[in-house]
């Protein structure tokens, strides 16, 4: 909305200083302080409102160091990250931009379905919430409308690359020295010639015009990339700190990727590909990351509230789209990969008792418990201990993400 009214400044009355706002860094940084003091003033009203209403945690004793003691803490605190997030991106984003209606639907979307989970457990008192088909259904109901916008929309368009040896700054001159962008479904691999990969290759069997099909292996991988990094980021909010943090690290490297992949001049220098206006998902980017760092204020250690799935479940979904609209959802294994460990920790061990079980009639655990962060509290590392270490792998898997764009 200010964008709007300083675009609209600048033009009719020429005032000095509304031009910054048609700079994304300086929108984003902007973005970033707003969402940043809107999360940590607003945060403790709502943690004083839950506390007010009972909305508190329902605890189930594991044997785990400290447990019982976070009984009773209020939670569905994602309503603070969303609210930190949303509240900069209407005042400060284009808001006709494709990419960022797009990232409000699926915040919107994801943050309703956990608000659901987290309703039916603290005041329906179902210990299981939402059903898990109910969830999937979900996700699923939002990936299918997240591939067909990227697919169909018109204005989701990419260059691969940059067909001119000098870029200069006039917008008129730069449409003629790129040509017209075009519509693709190719993405960033590493480790592979020009570090792409085209998904319609997938389907080149059908014939000659087997690009227009593409969409049958695009939206299904859509579904399946939000569907696993919303259930990932969700198993890791177990203990204080730990989903918020790790979010955090994630969703800053994605700037970097968004902020890149929209701007000319870069994405020649780095060689990756130029996705126009999708520069401006930078905006909702640091939006959401000052968000969760706020969020951070109330959750570390000993938490004064916990994000519950209304946080956990739209932190996943909202990473999950940011990779797929800059093409980059193929390093998610690495960049996410603490939601990797903690997804797999748990199929492991569940695939690995049922298989004891059945041989031995008495089933074994690779696991002391899963997801792995409980494996450690049972070895008796403090969650502080933990969630920092994991912090720090995070970081590195973040940079490991960054580099690997200029392995080919």
């Amino acid at each position: 909305m200010l964008y709007y009214l300083f675009e609209y400044i600048e033009k009719h009355y020429h005032l000095a200083g509304a031009g910054l706002f048609q700079f994304i860094t300086f929108r984003s940084a902007l973005a970033f302080v707003l969402s940043l003091l809107v999360s940590m003033l607003f945060g403790k009203r709502i943690i004083d409102y839950l506390r007010k209403k009972q909305i508190g945690e329902s605890v189930r004793d594991l044997g785990l160091h400290g447990q019982l003691e976070k009984a009773g803490t209020p939670t569905m605190g994602g309503v603070i990250i969303i609210l930190a997030t949303l509240i900069p991106v209407l005042l400060l984003a284009k808001l006709d931009n494709i990419y960022i209606i797009i990232l409000i639907i699926s915040t919107l979307w994801m943050g309703i379905i956990g608000f659901a989970d987290d309703y039916l457990k603290i005041y329906k008192k179902n210990k299981d919430g939402l059903k898990g088909r109910f969830k999937i259904l979900g996700q699923v109901g939002l990936g299918i409308i997240v591939g067909t916008m990227l697919y169909f929309h018109p204005e989701v368009q990419m260059k691969e690359e940059i067909q001119a040896n000098q870029i200069v700054q006039n917008n008129t001159e730069i449409k003629n020295v790129f040509g017209e962008a075009e519509k693709s479904v190719k993405t960033t691999v590493p480790f592979m010639k020009g570090n792409q990969l085209d998904y319609a290759y997938f389907i080149s069997f059908i014939g000659d015009d087997f690009q227009k099909y593409a969409w049958l292996v695009f939206i299904p991988l859509v579904i399946f990339i939000i569907t696993a990094v919303s259930n990932g980021a969700n198993l890791t909010d177990g203990i204080d700190g730990l989903a918020a943090g790790s979010s955090a690290i994630i969703v800053g490297a994605l700037g970097i990727f968004t902020w890149v992949s929209g701007n000319i001049v870069f994405a020649d220098y780095l060689d990756v590909m130029y996705i126009p206006n999708s520069g401006e998902m930078t905006v909702f980017v640091s939006a959401f990351a000052g968000a969760l760092v706020g969020f951070l204020w109330y959750n570390t250690f000993p938490a004064q509230i916990f994000m519950g799935d209304t946080g956990s479940l739209t932190i996943g979904g909202v990473i999950a789209v940011l990779a797929i609209a800059v093409r980059k959802e193929l390093l998610i294994p690495i960049l996410a990969g603490i939601f990797l460990i903690e997804n797999l920790s748990v199929v492991l061990q569940v695939a690995y008792f049922k298989y004891t079980r059945k041989k031995y009639g008495e089933g074994k655990r690779i696991f002391l418990m899963s997801p792995l962060h409980h494996h450690y509290q049972k070895r008796g590392y403090h969650e502080s201990k933990i969630v920092v270490r994991f912090w720090i792998i995070g970081i590195m898997l973040a940079v490991v993400t960054i580099i690997t764009l200029k392995v080919r």
